[in-house]
């Protein structure tokens, strides 16, 4: 199946500064992603190497990603690695300013390791659930 990418865009009125200090801590998954059951710091300032564990429930079963962050660029955006035995996700959180407003898109990709990636296209429902509960507790935050 390849890969399986999950993408919102939502405006805000905050500053471009404040939606990326406030997303950079990838930690903040705890209040705005309703499937997210802890994420932590594991090591590092927020920037270029930081690393996090996260813990996620994904089709009713839990699942656990080391997470590195692997772009980052100030007051624009934010790319993280994560992977375990099962999975690679690639999660990009980016600020566009549009002068009175700004948009603020969050996109996951993943990729399914193994037989995994066989039984992709049956988990299309639950990866958009994902995407929904995530625009839901994205609102709640923008």
């Amino acid at each position: 199946m390849g890969e399986i990418v999950l993408k919102v865009s939502l405006d805000s009125t905050k500053s471009s500064a404040d939606l990326f200090r406030y997303f950079a801590d990838f930690t903040t998954t705890n209040e705005w992603d309703p499937n997210t059951v802890k994420t932590t710091l594991i090591a590092g300032d927020g920037g270029l190497g930081t690393t996090y564990s996260n813990t996620s429930k994904f089709n009713g079963k839990e699942s656990s990603l080391v997470y590195e962050v692997i772009e980052y660029k100030p007051n624009e955006l934010i790319r993280l690695r994560g992977e375990n035995k099962n999975i690679v996700a690639v999660d990009t959180m980016s600020i566009s300013d549009n002068g009175a407003s700004r948009t603020f898109t969050y996109e996951a990709r993943f990729k399914l390791k193994g037989l995994g990636n066989l039984v992709a296209p049956l988990l299309k429902k639950a990866f958009n659930k994902l995407a929904e509960d995530a625009k839901v507790g994205l609102r709640k935050v923008l």
